[in-house]
């Protein structure tokens, strides 16, 4: 599978983003990004910091959209309410923390306050999701830091039977 045939659905998780309190800006950088790099974004999901509503759009991308690539943009923090890896973590099948510990590794060398991000990815039925910092510059950092492998990632989920958590 080559990059540029995988279907890609971003996931914004934001609370003032949905309440229009700002601009889904991480998520417009992450579509920049894509483009730049020869791939279409298929769909898009915005919703607020709360699992069930993260779990349903991953879902949705993953099961309805056959987006092979989810990429989730927020709730990786540690304040209350961002709650991301857990939400992914209810529906995976397989954690992949390879993703994160390079994301982290990667970051650091930018910011000592890298260490704080719980980026990571994970296999949810047939798609790699990958769980990015929320603001543009640290989500299109991460996944920059990730790209090179995530084709060779989503040929080999490809291969494996449908199901989910």
């Amino acid at each position: 599978m080559s990059a540029l045939e995988i279907e890609v659905g971003i996931v914004t998780i934001s609370d003032r983003v949905v309440a229009g309190e700002c601009q889904d800006e991480a998520g417009q950088a992450l579509e920049r990004a894509l483009a730049g790099r020869g791939r279409k974004l298929k769909a898009k999901r915005l919703v607020s910091d709360d699992a069930a509503q993260i779990e349903t759009a991953i879902l949705e991308l993953a099961d309805h959209e056959d987006c092979a690539l989810v990429l989730t943009t927020g709730g990786t923090g540690l304040a209350p309410r961002e709650v991301t890896p857990e939400a992914v973590h209810a529906i995976a099948v397989k954690e992949l923390p390879g993703f994160g510990e390079m994301m982290r590794a990667e970051s650091a060398k930018i910011s000592r306050h890298a260490m704080l991000s719980r980026g990571m990815a994970a296999v949810v039925g047939r798609a790699l999701v990958v769980c990015l910092p929320g603001t543009p510059k640290g989500a299109v950092e991460c996944l920059s830091f990730v790209a090179g492998i995530i084709p060779h990632a989503v040929g080999m989920i490809s291969e494996q039977p449908a199901a989910h958590g």
